[in-house]
């Protein structure tokens, strides 16, 4: 386990979460509630089973999970957040909103996708305009299980999940429904984009973020840079300067 050795409150934390997958792995409990092992496989895509180990391992000693023994049908280790460890959801919903300008982009092709991954992004921006007002229900059809948007309580819950009468669907891609709910996109140019819309369009203005998203401007080219080509073992060009000069 590394470790910054410094006496700050940031690197302290980034100490316990700080490392690749870490993070992830509490997205997922904070999203599902309580997972098998192999649940938790399978929200990870790509992540090596020993490493899996490792991490969940390390968040139990510091005590950010907890391991309990499932009694029959499950008969299995269930891991769960400790309370200490359900603080950090609103740092996770900070960090799922700033990423909307990411996420109106399209997905790259070897970008893995579940539908659930989207409860925490969406629930960090939108926010019941008419609190007093009945509840509402959305559901989203983005590829894989369908999601639940809904009022309650004065905000807006994103769960996996269905409802038998929504007051509107919402099918196709994922960042053209998340573009379209967070204001990025409008209804004709979503619909343009293949998504389908059923229902009364106008129970979306009800879930609007309070504060318009800011349209991200990229400094040197259309797309985002790339990440992880060396983490992969993919071979990199070395620099001009870097290169050997011909003898």
């Amino acid at each position: 386990m590394k470790s910054y050795n410094q006496y700050c409150g940031l690197a302290k934390a980034l100490d316990v979460v700080g490392d690749r997958w870490t993070l992830l792995i509490v997205r997922e409990l904070l999203v599902r509630g309580p997972c098998r092992y192999t649940d938790l496989r399978h929200g990870l895509p790509g992540i090596a089973t020993n490493l899996l180990v490792d991490r969940l391992r390390d968040l139990e000693a510091f005590g950010v999970v907890a391991r309990e023994e499932a009694a029959p049908p499950i008969a299995t280790a269930l891991f769960s957040l400790t309370q200490w460890g359900s603080e950090l959801k609103p740092i996770i919903l900070a960090l799922g909103k700033w990423s909307a300008p990411l996420m109106t982009r399209s997905p790259r092709s070897r970008d893995a996708f579940m539908s659930y991954w989207l409860a925490l992004p969406l629930e960090s921006q939108l926010t019941d305009q008419s609190p007093g007002r009945r509840s509402i229900t959305i559901a989203l059809r983005v590829g894989g299980d369908p999601l639940v948007i809904e009022t309650e309580g004065g905000g807006v819950r994103v769960r996996p999940g269905s409802v038998a009468e929504p007051d509107v669907v919402l099918e196709g891609p994922p960042d053209v429904a998340f573009g379209l709910l967070i204001g990025q996109m409008d209804l004709a140019a979503a619909r343009a984009r293949r998504l389908s819309v059923r229902g009364d369009p106008a129970v979306l203005d009800r879930v609007r973020p309070l504060i318009p998203v800011t349209p991200h401007v990229w400094p040197s080219s259309d797309r985002p840079p790339t990440h992880g080509a060396r983490e992969r073992g993919t071979p990199t060009a070395p620099s001009r300067s870097t290169r050997s000069r011909p003898r």
